[in-house]
């Protein structure tokens, strides 16, 4: 089957941007990206009124960075501290896990989920430790988690 040029209406992950001119399958088109509003034929008045909107769309993205850039650099700066009981080497005999870094962000008014926060394991030892916090797309955070000995 012969592929077919569609007008892309929306940003498309994997596909392309809104008002770029791409060739899929036809099933694909008909099946999922007409129904969907995500697409439309590649055609000159379709294309000049595309520009116009992947205009307003780079600009919204745009603005979507610099509000997420500004969170990131307000969450570089925060500082989270907590105790627990720990042995004489500095073991801690609990853990602190991404659910508690998470409700202590929230405690400092920083609306986090408990899934954005990106550990490789719990934080099992006492001292200074880098947590990552995702915030989107390729947009992460880096906040600096104090576990204290109780």
């Amino acid at each position: 089957m012969k592929n077919v040029e569609i007008l892309l209406r929306d940003h498309v992950e994997d596909l392309g941007r809104c008002g770029q001119v791409v060739r899929v399958r036809p099933g694909f088109a008909r099946n999922f990206l007409f129904p969907r509003n995500l697409a439309t034929l590649a055609n000159d008045e379709n294309k000049r009124v595309m520009e116009r909107r992947a205009k307003k769309l780079d600009l919204l993205e745009a603005q979507h960075v610099a509000a997420q850039d500004a969170r990131a650099v307000a969450l570089e700066a925060v500082v989270l501290q907590t105790s627990s009981k720990a042995d004489a080497e500095g073991h801690l005999f609990g853990s602190v896990n991404a659910a508690q870094v998470a409700q202590m962000l929230r405690d400092k008014g920083h609306q986090i989920a408990d899934k954005d926060v990106r550990m490789e394991g719990p934080l099992k030892q006492v001292g200074t430790h880098k947590v990552k916090v995702h915030l989107h797309k390729d947009r992460n955070a880096e906040v600096t988690v104090v576990v204290d000995r109780a």
